[in-house]
């Protein structure tokens, strides 16, 4: 497991910020990232109080702080100003008793072909944030209530093209471990570690109870520390405002069996107040974590993803027959995965043009990817545009150095 953090693993997190925000008096529907730089004591008084019930990391409150987020509400070209300063506040706050995260959130934008942005636009929009956030000084990236692949995956690309800081991403899923936009969350991991992320997870959604089965479920694949920051409960509506009943006591009672998971970074999302994460430090402080050591990983089982499901081959896979990119290439995938099910299909990209066929139908991919190509560009091209971890088979003409740079990028599995 790696554990290349700035403390010893196992690591605490803070709590809720939007929801103490709102109890600190910042009306519904505010812009959080204005209303804090307008009210600096509630915000620095909040964090204060994590760091004293026990929180390692603070997340600085950036999280509608892209450039799509703050011109939601009317705020343009001020992306780095806004954080920067909100990153200077959470240092204040951390009074150099905690780390500083850089909090990236969901832009909502989707990529052809259902939604008008590209993947390019995406990676441009988290660039200008990380690249704020670096220059503020923030100590790692948190991207976290990810609904969709894209989004995560553009976070990845950006954080790690402007810093070496760590990045750690968390997903946001029903008790079914499914986003809101489908995806498996053992998928997500999949890709999310292939492409370094340092440390991965759940957040918000459900309370700690569902959150735990969907942890176990990812602890015999990850191979990076596990993160786990659920909700103080599902909200219930009095008096028209959300209230969330999980108590600090029973919401940290969950600890052991979070551990026992693979769990070495806790916290809290929505909900949850300092007593909740002054509890939680005091439970974690009892668990024994060397009980629970990681499990072991079958070499010849390699887990691979398309966006939405998890998929796993071995070294000898059968890739069937070779798919081009023809304008059929949506019927052409979904024939092959129908007809002839052996778990993993291959496209060649050929030529430029290729590239955008592909990237209009990679959604529609469900089984392992093996992607060819005997050009470098055009193959690190198509790695770029799949939203999964796809594969290469050993075939073919390329350098050894090149290989390894889309492994380390991209996540690509090599046979």
């Amino acid at each position: 497991m790696d554990t290349t953090h700035p403390f010893s693993l196992p690591i605490l997190l803070d709590g809720a910020t939007g929801t103490e925000l709102c109890r600190r008096g910042m009306p519904a529907g505010a812009c959080a990232e204005q209303w804090v730089l307008e009210h600096p004591d509630a915000l620095l008084e909040l964090q204060r109080a994590y760091v004293d019930a026990g929180s390692q990391v603070l997340l600085a409150p950036t999280f509608g702080a892209s450039r799509v987020g703050l011109e939601r509400h009317g705020i343009r070209g001020r992306t780095a100003e806004y954080n920067r300063r909100l990153v200077e506040l959470t240092r204040q706050a951390a009074g150099g008793r905690a780390l500083v995260a850089g909090d990236l959130a969901p832009t909502g934008l989707s990529i052809a072909p259902f939604g008008e942005s590209s993947f390019d636009e995406l990676v441009a929009i988290y660039t200008e944030q990380a690249a704020a956030l670096a220059a503020a000084g923030v100590d790692l990236f948190v991207m976290e209530t990810v609904t969709h692949m894209a989004e995560a995956r553009a976070a990845v690309l950006a954080c790690r093209a402007v810093s070496d800081r760590p990045v750690w991403v968390s997903f946001t899923c029903d008790e079914d471990g499914r986003t809101p936009a489908g995806t498996d969350v053992l998928a997500g991991l999949i890709v999310m570690q292939g492409m370094g992320a340092a440390a991965f997870g759940l957040n918000c959604s459900c309370g700690p109870t569902e959150m735990e089965a969907q942890l176990r479920r990812l602890a015999p694949y990850a191979s990076v520390p596990l993160i786990a920051k659920p909700s103080a409960g599902l909200p219930e509506l009095a008096e028209g405002r959300a209230v969330y009943r999980c108590t600090p006591e029973r919401f940290a009672s969950h600890a052991a069996a979070f551990a026992a998971a693979g769990v070495r970074i806790f916290g809290g999302c929505c909900g949850t107040t300092p007593e909740h994460i002054a509890a939680l430090r005091a439970a974690v402080d009892g668990v024994d974590f060397a009980a629970f050591p990681p499990p072991e990983h079958d070499p010849d089982v390699i887990p691979c993803a398309s966006e939405k499901e998890a998929r796993f081959i071995t070294p000898d896979v059968d890739v069937g027959e070779t798919i081009e990119c023809t304008p059929d290439l949506l019927e052409d995938i979904l024939a092959a995965e129908e007809e002839a099910p052996q778990g993993a299909l291959k496209i060649a990209i050929l030529e430029e043009d290729d590239l955008d066929i592909f990237a209009e139908n990679q959604y529609a991919v469900k089984d392992a990817l093996c992607l060819w190509s005997d050009v470098p560009e055009l193959l690190e091209k198509a790695l770029y545009l799949y939203q999964g971890r796809a594969f290469w088979d050993g075939t073919g003409d390329l350098e050894e150095a090149f290989l390894r740079e889309m492994s380390r990028k991209y996540g690509l599995v090599r046979l």
